[in-house]
Order: structure tokens, then C-alpha cells, then sequence
């Protein structure tokens, strides 16, 4: 493994460019996949669709646990990259896919102890029950796949490969759009499983990925170590990693924790309401998608320069993505404020759930730009090994701004009143992120 030494050389914004859209595709492929789920089960019915949506805050937290992960094993390895230390950071990267495991195991296995409680917590009615077990009882036994998928993912990036990690992820895609309509709906001897067709299906092709992303990493580039470790160091490793991803986990862990309040909210206006904000939390990721790749491609940026002593470059890169943040994002809320109806009737043909799926559309993407604002400074706080800084944006954001101004919202003006205050809560968040990141590099280039 070798240091990507044009991440510390090469002009800054071409560099991140040229990093971002190997991401960018890499990401409309795991977004994709999010999509084909909700798409394929909605033929199933409502029920079944507003399952899945109940699923999503729960799935999410697990998914969140993976990202925090990833943000640790980016920020430790990058530094050590760009310090040169390509031995010490082979070792570590090793190191994390063993703890992964571990760890994995333990909330694969506590997982199934929950779904009752959590998802009647939510407010998911006894009629949805069954298909929420179908589903999530084949996902917990699979989640150990999804995050090691996204380890392996920031692994590539922390070099500066990003290539490697949107084929992956491009990959994974693919496999769960084959599989996803022939699990769901049977084809010859294989018989229609339903919504637990789509939870086989992804699992099955996070399994397949994980052994393509061991493949490339231990063979292709040589940043895994297959030997016996040391055990004193593999615990030191172990606690400079933790040292950024839980912060980073439970700041991610957060966000599903706020959205599963906010669906208890929206279960308060019906089933079809529930289905609708699950179906606009889809959307949500789909329309973030670029600011998204970007988000990942950031953090290795800043941490290698950041290891090299190059903080003016990691100032410059920093508020080049929040000025094509807001640009982007603004582009993209135009495009959905004008195609709201059409495109909330290709996900379901129920008159209820597209009326208030294109009002989701029309109102909440309105914040989108502000949300990016969100989370690019929380990465790259992380990135500059400052997770707390970064766990109190996310603290202010969803419990002091999201989730009280949205149940106040909903309360007085109803699920119109509960969007429109996703919006504020989202200007406010960026305003002061983007204030304090600002000041904190000023300071750090003097």
C-alpha cells in the first residue's frame, strides 16, 4: 500500500472531483438499492410498504453503528497515510475488520430480542407485525455483511481510492436488483417469499461483496494483514479507533433514534402517512446522493493533509464543498417542487399515500441544502479527530431543532406543520455548523 500522494499535491478542488465521483456512482447504486426495495415491496400492497418504512429507523441505527465505524477507520487511517505510516495503518485497518465482527455478532444476535418492543414502541399496528418479523428477523442475521461492506468501503477511501469503493458498492446494487424481484415474487421453483424475499436478497448480496472487498484489500492493495495479531496492540488500535467511531456511531445512531420518534408522529395521521414518510426518507438519500459522496470523500481529503501539516488545504477544500452544497442541493429541490406529483405516483398507485408523498416532496427537500451544510461539517470534524465537536452539531440538530420543532409542527399545523419545521430546523443547524467549523479552521491556520 502506497500513499495516495496526490491527495496532498494535486489542486484541491480537481482532487476532489476526481475523488468524489467514483463516490457519487458508487452512492446512487446503494441508494438505488434502498429504492428497489421500497419499490418492489410497495407491489406488494400498503402494508407491507408501510412495514418497511417502520423498518427503516431501526435498519438505519444498525447502518448508523457501520457509518461510525467507517468514519473512525477513515480518520486514523488517512492520518497515518499521509504521516506515511503505511506498515502502522495496514495493521490497524486489519485490526477493525477483526473488532467488526466481534462486534457485529453480539448486535446480530440482541437484535432479535428487540423487534417486538422497539417497533410496537413506534406505534407499528398489530396488523404489520408480522411482516416487520419476516423482515427484520433475516436482516439482524445478515447485518454483519452491511457493516463490514462499509468498513471495507472506508478502508479504500482513507487511501484515497475511491474507485475500489463505488465498484463495491456498485456491485452490491446490482446483485440486490437481480435478486430483490425474484425472491419477492417467486420465479419457477423459487417460491414468492414477500418482504422477507427482500431481506434475503440484500443480505445475500452484501455476503457477495464482502468477499469481493476482502479480495481487493488483501490481494489487489495489500492493506489487510492476514496474520496472528498482537494483542497488545490490536487492543491500542481497538481504542484510538473508538476514540473517533463511537462518538461518530452515536451521532449517526441519532438520527434513526429522531426519525423513529418523528414516524411515531406521523403514525398519529394513518398508515398511509407512514408509508408516504417512509417512501420520502428513501427520496431523502437519492436527492443527497452527490453532497453525500462528497461527505466521504472529504474526511480522507482533510485527514491525510491534515497528517502531511497541510491546513490551508483543508480550509479551502472545506468551504469549496459548502458553497457547491448549497448550489447543488438548490438545483435538485427545483427539480422535485416541479415533478412532485408524477414522481410520487411511480412508487404507489394509493391516492393517499402519493398526495402526501408530493407534499413531502414540495416542502421538506426545501432544507436539503442546509442539511449538507449538516453533515459536511460534522465530517470533517471527525475528520480533524474532533468527534465530539461533531456529536454536539448532531445532538443540537435532531433533539434541540428536528424532533421538537417537528412534533410542535405537526401538532399545531398538522403533517404540513411537521414538514415545514424540518425545514427550519435544518437552516438553523447549518448556520451555527457552519459558524463554528469556520472559526475552528481559522484558528487552526494561524
Amino acid at each position: 500500500m502506497s500513499p495516495a500522494s496526490d491527495i496532498l499535491k494535486s489542486p484541491v478542488h480537481s482532487t476532489l472531483v476526481r475523488m468524489t465521483l467514483p463516490m457519487m456512482m458508487g452512492i446512487v447504486s446503494l441508494m438505488l438499492f434502498n429504492i428497489a426495495d421500497i419499490w418492489f415491496v410497495g407491489q406488494l400492497g400498503t402494508e407491507p410498504m408501510a412495514a418497511l418504512a417502520f423498518t427503516f429507523p431501526v435498519t438505519f441505527s444498525v447502518t448508523s453503528l457501520a457509518i461510525g465505524l467507517g468514519v473512525g477507520t477513515s480518520a486514523t487511517l488517512a492520518r497515518l497515510i499521509g504521516a506515511g505510516e503505511t506498515r502502522n495503518a495496514s495493521r490497524m485497518a486489519t485490526d477493525n475488520i477483526i473488532m467488526t465482527v466481534l462486534l457485529m455478532l453480539v448486535v446480530g444476535v440482541g437484535g432479535h430480542w428487540i423487534i417486538d418492543p422497539v417497533f410496537r414502541a413506534m406505534g407499528a399496528e398489530p396488523g404489520l407485525m408480522p411482516y416487520i418479523h419476516a423482515y427484520m428477523t433475516v436482516w439482524f442475521s445478515g447485518s454483519v455483511f452491511l457493516v463490514l461492506n462499509m468498513v471495507c468501503n472506508s478502508i479504500f477511501r482513507a487511501a484515497g481510492d475511491t474507485r475500489m469503493s463505488g465498484l463495491v458498492m456498485l456491485v452490491s446494487a446490482i446483485l440486490n436488483l437481480m435478486l430483490d424481484p425474484l425472491l419477492i415474487f417467486g420465479w419457477g421453483p423459487i417460491p414468492a417469499l414477500g418482504i422477507q424475499g427482500a431481506s434475503i436478497a440484500s443480505v445475500l448480496a452484501w455476503g457477495s461483496t464482502t468477499l469481493l472487498a476482502f479480495y481487493l484489500l488483501y490481494g489487489r492493495r495489500q492493506m489487510l494483514i492476514f496474520a496472528w495479531p498482537d494483542l497488545s496492540e490490536m487492543v491500542g488500535h481497538w481504542k484510538q479507533l473508538m476514540q473517533i467511531s463511537l462518538p461518530a456511531a452515536l451521532s449517526n445512531m441519532m438520527t434513526p433514534l429522531a426519525n423513529g420518534v418523528l414516524t411515531a408522529v406521523v403514525a398519529g395521521h394513518g398508515a398511509e402517512a407512514v408509508a408516504a414518510y417512509g417512501v420520502g426518507n428513501r427520496v431523502e438519500s437519492l436527492s443527497l446522493l452527490v453532497c453525500l459522496a462528497l461527505s466521504m470523500t472529504l474526511p480522507p481529503f482533510i485527514s491525510q493533509n491534515y497528517g502531511a501539516g497541510q491546513v490551508e488545504r483543508v480550509r479551502k477544500a472545506y468551504m469549496g464543498a459548502v458553497r457547491f452544497a448549497l448550489i447543488w442541493q438548490g438545483v435538485i429541490y427545483l427539480a422535485l417542487f416541479i415533478f412532485a406529483n408524477p414522481l410520487a405516483i411511480l412508487f404507489t398507485e394509493d391516492r393517499e399515500v402519493s398526495g402526501w408523498l408530493a407534499l413531502w416532496m414540495v416542502v421538506v427537500p426545501a432544507g436539503f441544502g442546509f442539511q449538507a451544510i449538516t453533515f459536511l461539517s460534522a465530517s470533517s470534524f471527525n475528520a480533524l479527530h474532533q468527534p465530539m465537536r461533531a456529536m454536539r452539531i448532531s445532538l443540537f440538530r435532531l433533539f434541540i431543532m428536528y424532533v421538537p420543532l417537528g412534533w410542535l409542527g405537526s401538532l399545531l399545523f398538522g403533517l404540513e406543520g411537521m414538514f415545514a419545521a424540518l425545514v427550519l430546523a435544518n437552516g438553523i443547524t447549518a448556520a451555527l455548523a457552519f459558524t463554528w467549523m469556520r472559526r475552528y479552521l481559522t484558528r487552526l491556520v494561524r
